[in-house]
């Protein structure tokens, strides 16, 4: 069986070009015109490849890697064997990121599916719709009345966009998505299976005669460059809109609740449950699995663990983490306060515990 690249494949760069794009140094000036054809990581790379080293989990792969050449920062420069060409760069991974984004520039942007560069014939598009030149449809995909949208935007196959939702320019909407009640900025990518704008989940408790349902009147309102990963939900208002910031990174498989407002160039990792009618500030990183509670507060710039479980206003530009969730010195010192009692050593809440956190090579660097 053939092996074939999903991907173009990247014209060769020197070193040269490659410490001009990022800024870093090429230690040895001699190999600039060295030809480097792809990227790779430490353990797959070989003389043609470019790679990087930033942690020291990966100590016996960089001195046994056979790159040609390697990104490190000045700090572990010493630990790339000879044969490999040093670029020195104050934050490796994020030059070799650019690196990747100029090399890759296909990978950015999902393009049509299935090669299309208008509207497929099977796709159903109503009379009242209006999409601006240059919008492309996949096969299958239904627009509804009242919608528009913006030129440059992809529809993927199956996708249904409901009565009245706008669309802004340079967006893709990924296969068989269903959105509704939405309005959707410029640049936004939405990844397959996503729904956006279904009722949120709301009802008054009745009894054992039944419960009532609350009407969910709101929208969701997504900004400019957001990106929502596959499989991801979001509800719709039930008062209030539904707010996505501009520049908000959102992965797999979250759901996001009624009334929920997210601030600006906010990360969220997969799996995050949040519940209706909470605000996030901007700038601030959520882990996997995190979940939080309903009408609760979280600061800019906030930070908060995986698998946590938030039930409180977080401050700004702190970190919290643990089921319930607290400050992360807080939590460390209970998670060495339990590991030492379970060793049957004695605690003492104000010396030893202090001591361990301040100690403890677990702890460094999580502050």
């Amino acid at each position: 069986m053939a092996h074939p690249r999903f991907f173009e494949q990247p014209r060769s760069s020197t070193l040269a070009e490659l410490a001009a794009l990022t800024g870093a140094d090429l230690v040895d000036p001699s190999r600039a015109d060295q030809k480097v054809r792809a990227l790779a990581s430490l353990d797959e790379a070989g003389p043609m490849h470019l790679t990087f080293f930033d942690n020291l989990k990966y100590a016996d792969q960089i001195a046994s890697t056979k790159a040609g050449a390697c990104l490190v920062s000045s700090r572990f420069e010493a630990r790339v064997p000879s044969h490999v060409a040093v670029l020195r760069a104050k934050q490796p991974f994020r030059a070799f990121v650019l690196i990747a984004r100029e090399l890759h520039q296909d990978t950015l942007r999902p393009q049509s599916w299935f090669g299309c560069d208008a509207i497929a014939p099977s796709a159903v598009i109503d009379p009242t719709a209006r999409l601006e030149d240059g919008v492309i449809v996949e096969p299958l995909a239904v627009i509804g009345p009242g919608v528009e949208i913006g030129s440059g935007t992809v529809i993927g196959a199956g996708a249904i966009i409901g009565v009245n939702v706008k669309i802004g320019r340079d967006c893709n909407v990924g296969p068989h998505c269903v959105i509704q009640s939405a309005l959707i900025g410029n640049s936004v990518l939405i990844h397959p299976g996503c729904n956006i704008g279904q009722d949120g989940y709301g009802f008054v408790f009745f009894g054992p005669e039944g419960h009532l349902k609350v009407p969910q009147t709101g929208r969701v309102l997504i900004q400019n460059d957001v990106e929502i990963g596959a499989g991801t939900t979001i509800d719709r208002g039930s008062l209030r809109d539904t707010v996505i910031g501009e520049g908000t990174k959102i992965d797999n498989q979250v759901q996001i609740g009624h009334n929920v407002s997210i601030g600006r160039r906010c990360l969220l990792a997969a799996q995050i449950g949040l519940a209706g009618s909470l605000t996030i500030g901007d700038n601030v990183a959520i882990g996997a699995k995190a979940g939080l509670n309903n009408h609760i507060k979280i600061g800019d710039g906030a930070q908060i663990a995986a698998m946590s479980a938030v039930k409180d206003d977080i401050p700004s530009n702190s970190r919290w983490g643990g089921h319930l969730a607290r400050p992360t010195k807080q939590w460390f010192r209970e998670v060495l306060a339990l590991e030492r009692l379970a060793r049957g050593e004695k605690v003492d809440a104000k010396k030893d515990i202090a001591s361990d956190v301040t100690n403890d090579p677990k702890s460094e660097g999580q502050e």
